[in-house]
């Protein structure tokens, strides 16, 4: 199964698989692995044959990997970095975060994020 795989072009970390029954990607980063598909019954038997041959072990639904946070919502999946930016703000200020003027077009309208987050388990 796992001989199925193509190596992305782009990403030599990324790994497809389209079958008749579903697509799956597994994607390495050193030591993570997510695997994603739209195949319940693929992805777990994927997990399975992997376990099998190494060393790892499931740790559920993903939140966040490589710094990128991962929020289910009803129109899909959410990413953002929102909460490694405050890292870093905060390393580099020591906290001491104060308002600045930014140059912007002022003829801009930005809001707020208002798409529903749902339970991410409720899909597992």
């Amino acid at each position: 199964m796992l001989n199925e795989f193509k190596i992305n072009q782009v990403d030599k970390c990324v790994y497809v698989n389209n079958t008749d029954k579903g697509y799956f990607i597994i994607c390495l980063y050193i030591n993570d692995m997510l695997i994603l598909g739209n195949n319940d019954h693929i992805i777990k038997s994927t997990k399975k044959i992997l376990t099998n041959k190494f060393d790892m072990k499931d740790l559920g639904v993903t939140d966040v990997i490589l710094e990128i946070q991962i929020s289910r919502t009803y129109d899909g999946l959410e990413l953002s970095q929102s909460h490694y930016i405050g890292k870093i703000l905060n390393k580099i200020s020591k906290g001491n975060n104060s308002i600045v003027k930014t140059p912007i077009d002022i003829s801009l309208y930005l809001s707020n994020n208002r798409v529903r987050r749902i339970n991410q388990l409720e899909y597992y």
